[in-house]
């Protein structure tokens, strides 16, 4: 078994152009920018954050978490300028069952550059050639293509459709469940290798 960590707490990963790390109190403006914006929430099961205390409370639970081993939260600091631009997480992780959800957000003057390609290939390298994982999933709103596409590319293959799944501010919305296992990804297509340059 390769998951021998006994927490999360120090681990970072570095790609080109981002330093995933854990998340810090001193994220918590860039987080509440992200998360405020109802253009970067539009499609997710909850509504834009209204006080930065939620952003403050969430780096907290996320801190906490990152001593255990069941979710995986880190920031996305940009190497060119420190700043915190995103977020991507492996959350509820099943260690018997070798499988974990995958989630992200952006900020939403850094979409379109690819950084999003770039984080999620390092972050499921992660699950998969360190933590141990089979399969990972993801369940994002199907009217969401630029999500859908990013995480076509990585390889996700949609298995399911939920009707009517959330419920968000009194709009009904459904639900695409992509999964992705360890077999397709160690056979994926060069091409796929490094989704850095692409548009997501």
């Amino acid at each position: 078994m390769k998951q021998v960590l006994a927490s999360f707490e120090h681990l970072q990963i570095q790609t080109q152009r981002l330093l995933l790390r854990p998340l810090r109190s001193s994220d918590a403006a860039d987080l509440f920018a992200i998360r405020s914006d109802p253009r970067a929430m539009r499609y997710w099961s909850s509504s834009a954050w209204t006080d930065i205390s939620v952003a403050k409370k969430r780096i907290t639970e996320a801190e906490e978490d990152m001593r255990g081993t069941e979710n995986l939260c880190f920031g996305l600091e940009r190497l060119s300028d420190h700043r915190m631009i995103g977020t991507a997480e492996l959350f509820d992780i099943d260690a018997p069952c070798r499988r974990s959800d995958i989630g992200y957000s952006l900020l939403v003057e850094a979409w379109g550059n690819g950084y999003m390609g770039e984080a999620l290939h390092a972050l499921i390298d992660l699950g998969f050639q360190v933590l141990n994982l089979n399969r990972i999933e993801a369940d994002i709103d199907p009217r969401n293509k630029p999500s859908r596409r990013c995480l076509e590319r990585l390889g996700f293959k949609q298995e399911g459709y939920l009707r009517e799944r959330w419920i968000v501010n009194d709009e009904v919305c459904d639900s695409a469940v992509y999964g992705l296992i360890l077999s397709d990804w160690n056979v994926r297509p060069v091409v796929n290798k490094s989704p850095f340059n692409e548009k997501s």
